[in-house]
């Protein structure tokens, strides 16, 4: 059998020292956007299930469907990065990784299903390591303990160890994590923060983006730069959560009390152009962030591209009101329903005072909301005085997700029954009148 020298320090880098010889029960990361955190602990992993011929790796994260992009994907790249693409093999479906000389496995599992997670064995060897990734998508502790006294367990040879590996961003500091992990040293965790200062793999424009964040948003750059934890103090919207839910199927038997609304924010050079998708349940009180998209330079042309291919051009969206030649030349590119958002005094006050009466829920593929949310906060005075408006920085998705609410002033409650007979007679009236195509999104829940 040839032998592969491989130059470790050359390919994880630095910063990762006691993260890399940790045999503790818990090895916990948190840690900002780019510190390398996930693709060091890809790393370690290929490493050492190689080194380690008996054991075997469970990949967690709240949602299977979400490992596809992220821990498969950076798995994949770790056996490229190491030169032993040969001795693997990835399967799609279910989502696993092969080890081919030993039959050692990567399995991926979901909090989405737990009979699934729960029930999860090898057939050859120790399934003895665990990696949670994005756990601060894992709202309960107590599904985390449910898998805890699930995997791993047993006995296992001398040569191996039992360990749980955690991977998060620190968007709130009032998370089960900071607690159980960071506020309490414990015998078995290793708890340690990074950030992109040790990524020396960024290149200069990485690290002038962090370094503008640093001047323009401080807040920000404190959780997304520094891997600091997210305070609450200040912010304006305190009651959300990132959220697991199944985006098809919002609220489940209940969908009808859901209407889905669009907003869109401009940009172009250094500020993005901000896309959001919700579903609001006037009557509960309750937003389901869906869907988003955050990106710059962007021209009319691939703003509807991007809606269109989303599948929300003949959905009412609403724009910033402030660029009307925009507007028109979007709604020229078949993105028909776009309206301008109603601008005047108080308008920004008024927007957030509406969606401070509901609670947020975020889906964890929103990570820029959830950046937003976590940074968006009342401003103050020179003598550090809070005012009554908001920091005008960084709060692209903020602006659309106002703009969406608008149309909640026509919500009109009504009971289920009301709904569905009301939305019957306006559909047998659509087939018999020639009018054009009535869809049930359009009077969920009683809306205008």
């Amino acid at each position: 059998m040839s032998v592969l020298k491989v130059d470790l320090r050359e390919k994880v880098g630095s910063g990762y020292g006691a993260f890399w010889y940790s045999k503790h029960r818990y090895r916990v990361v948190k840690g900002g956007k780019a510190s390398k955190k996930s693709c060091t602990s890809a790393l370690w992993f290929i490493v050492n299930l190689m080194k380690h011929p008996e054991a075997n790796l469970l990949v967690v994260r709240s949602v299977y469907d979400t490992h596809r992009n992220s821990t498969f994907a950076v798995l994949k790249w770790a056996i490229r990065q190491l030169g032993v693409g040969d001795k693997w093999k990835a399967v799609t479906s279910p989502l696993e990784l092969r080890y081919l000389p030993t039959g050692q496995r990567i399995i991926f599992k979901g909090f989405d299903d737990w009979q699934k997670l729960a029930s999860t064995t090898v057939d050859y060897g120790y399934l003895c390591w665990v990696w949670v990734e994005e756990a601060f998508e894992i709202t309960s502790e107590a599904d985390f303990d449910k898998l805890d006294l699930t995997v791993p367990r047993g006995q296992i040879p001398p040569n191996l160890f039992h360990q749980t590996t955690i991977i998060f961003n620190p968007w709130s500091e009032k998370h089960w994590l900071k607690k159980r992990f960071f506020d309490t040293p414990r015998e078995d965790t290793l708890a340690i923060t990074t950030n992109y200062l040790c990524n020396e793999f960024l290149d200069p424009s990485d690290i002038e983006k962090f370094e503008r964040m640093k001047e323009e948003n401080p807040r920000l750059y404190d959780v997304a730069g520094l891997g600091n934890w997210g305070v609450s103090e200040g912010l304006i919207y305190e009651r959300w959560e990132i959220k697991s839910f199944d985006k098809d199927n919002i609220g489940g038997d209940e969908s009808w009390k859901f209407k889905h609304v669009f907003g869109l924010d401009y940009g172009y050079t250094n500020d993005p152009t901000a896309f959001i998708a919700m579903a609001v349940n006037a009557l509960d009180k309750e937003i389901y962030i869906y869907d988003e998209h955050y990106e710059t330079r962007m021209l009319n042309e691939d703003i509807a591209r991007m809606i269109k291919s989303k599948g929300f051009a003949k959905e009412r969206i609403i724009a910033d009101c402030a660029e009307p030649k925009t507007n028109d030349d979007l709604r020229r590119l078949g993105i028909t329903r776009l309206t301008a958002a109603r601008k005047g005094k108080d308008s920004v006050r008024n927007g957030i005072a509406k969606i401070q009466e509901y609670k947020i829920y975020v889906h964890p593929d929103c990570v820029n909301t959830i950046a937003e949310l976590s940074s968006y906060v009342w401003d103050k005075t020179k003598d550090g005085e809070a005012v009554n408006k908001p920091v005008d920085k960084n709060n692209h998705l903020m602006d659309a997700m106002r703009y969406a609410m608008e149309d909640t002033i026509f919500f009109r409650p009504e009971k289920k029954e009301d709904f569905e007979r009301r939305y019957k007679k306006l559909a047998k009236l659509s087939l018999y009148s020639g009018a054009g195509e009535i869809r049930a999104t359009d009077f969920k829940g009683g809306w205008g």
